[in-house]
């Protein structure tokens, strides 16, 4: 069998896209160590589309081509639907141990859910449809990586693009011609950028109607002149012995520039208009499908973190201490409910006025919410139940110690695994506890969907609370009914 998507995605990215780490420009992200492992595994996700009896869980036959495409395209309108869109992100989101968290999925259920609902904002733009229904497809049929970056540079938190001093803090248009529009600033956090085709970028908070230059919904190449893709520090690692998540699946952060950046009609959404920014970025936020997709991955991960809790305790027998045993069941409590609240979801859909049918976004909120507690205590329990362990790890595997070999096969090995065994797992427990790759997914986890006392309370603010209202009422003409009883 030959697989030639995986290479063709690759060599993509050979586009003269201009890519900043430690100060330098990378002319060939796929030669630079920093992003190889990574590109490896993007690699074998994007083949996955040319393997029979694989292609067929992930993906669809494009009405346009005839070749498979991946489900993150694929419009539900009805339950199968919504069960082919989660086997294709659990299949990679397993695939990655929930680890990569923008493999492109969420990027493309955005595109997918603006192409099914065009008709909405078609009041603000009489061609948006064919934009997006024309980006879509070629998104869809060309196998592009869509992320998107909605945060501006933390520059001063306090002010807003029209109480501050300087023009550049927030991404506008900076001119306006019969071909396009300028645009000139910077947008955060670009997770996943260096790999990506596209970008999608619009105001995370309501602009005021008298700076329409910052109200803008775009779609943006990412090799387009003038645009700079600053990296963070690099945690790749390329000793997978070592390091055997980092030299994985560190598919990186960036802050991304645009000096005066041309962007065409086709691919401006919305611009100028405020009101109808909001109300798209709004949309955007409580779409259903994007909340399936990440907790679809959220799941993957917090199973990967429990396994490998389990196999921890075991490897040096605290798995029967009342102590260890509480906290491997509080895990495995995190996993049985974030999956009951997908499946609840999954459970009472809804269709909207154009027929596109999703899960119900209420258990979809709640299981994003509690992630964003529960993942930074399942890593203080995999700290706690490896404790000391960690810093007793040699700085090497049994198969490379040398003459040191006996020494570790002795004094390293497990109550019922061999040193090799014990070693290599306490590694990969590290590499998600401890290491910079580590440290960042906690950081993710806690703050991607939004500091979390804001989305609680965004959560409150949301609920229809009418019924929890009436059962108090029910209380007091209860009680009041037994007072005035004889």
């Amino acid at each position: 069998m030959t697989t030639t998507r995986g290479k063709h995605f690759i060599q993509s990215l050979k586009d003269g896209r201009s890519v900043w780490l430690n100060g330098e420009k990378i002319e060939d992200i796929t030669t630079h160590p920093a992003f190889t492992g990574t590109l490896r595994t993007l690699e074998k996700l994007f083949n996955m589309l040319d393997e029979p009896g694989m292609r067929e869980k992930i993906g669809f036959r494009s009405p346009k081509t005839g070749e498979y495409v991946h489900n993150a395209f694929l419009i539900p309108t009805a339950p199968e639907h919504l069960k082919q869109r989660k086997e294709a992100f659990k299949i990679w989101a397993d695939a990655t141990f929930g680890v990569m968290s923008r493999l492109s999925e969420f990027g493309r259920t955005l595109i997918t859910s603006w192409h099914a609902t065009s008709e909405m904002f078609r009041q603000y733009d009489e061609r948006y449809p064919e934009k997006i229904r024309r980006f879509y497809e070629i998104a869809r049929d060309e196998d592009r990586f869509v992320i998107q970056a909605f945060g501006n540079p933390q520059i001063d938190r306090s002010k807003d693009a029209a109480g501050t001093s300087d023009p550049d803090a927030h991404l506008r248009i900076v001119r306006e011609t019969s071909e396009g529009i300028y645009i000139k600033g910077a947008k955060t956090v670009a997770t996943g950028a260096p790999y990506a085709h596209d970008l999608i970028i619009a105001p995370n908070y309501r602009v005021k109607d008298t700076h329409p230059e910052y109200a803008h919904a775009l779609i943006v190449p990412l090799n387009a002149q003038g645009i700079h893709i600053i990296c963070r520090e690099s945690y790749a690692s390329t000793d997978i012995d070592e390091h055997p998540l980092s030299a994985q699946f560190d598919e990186m952060d960036a802050v991304i520039v645009f000096d005066n950046v041309f962007i065409p009609w086709d691919r401006v959404l919305l611009h100028g208009n405020p009101e109808a920014v909001w109300k798209f970025y709004n949309t955007l936020k409580s779409n259903a499908l994007t909340f399936h997709q990440t907790v679809v991955r959220l799941v993957s991960k917090l199973e990967f973190i429990t396994g490998l809790g389990i196999a921890l305790a075991e490897s040096i027998g605290v798995d029967s201490f009342l102590n260890v045993q509480e906290k491997l069941g509080e895990l495995i409590v995190q996993v049985e409910s974030i999956k009951g609240l997908l499946h609840a979801s999954e459970i009472v859909t809804q269709k909207d006025q154009f027929g596109m049918l999703t899960p119900s976004p209420i258990p979809l909120q709640t299981a994003r919410n509690l992630g964003m507690r529960y993942y930074p205590r399942a890593i203080e329990i995999l700290q706690q139940i490896g404790a000391g362990g960690y810093t007793q790890t040699p700085s090497t595997t049994v198969e490379n110690s040398g003459e040191i070999r006996a020494y570790l096969e002795t004094y390293y090995r497990g109550a019922a695994v061999s040193a090799s065994q014990k070693i290599k797992l306490f590694k990969v427990a590290w590499d998600i506890v401890g290491s910079p790759l580590g440290s960042r997914h906690e950081l993710y986890e806690r703050l991607y969907a939004g500091e979390a006392s804001r989305m609680y309370a965004l959560q409150y603010l949301a609920s229809d609370k009418t019924a929890l209202e009436k059962r108090l009422e029910r209380f007091w003409t209860i009680t009041e009914e037994r007072r005035n009883e004889p």
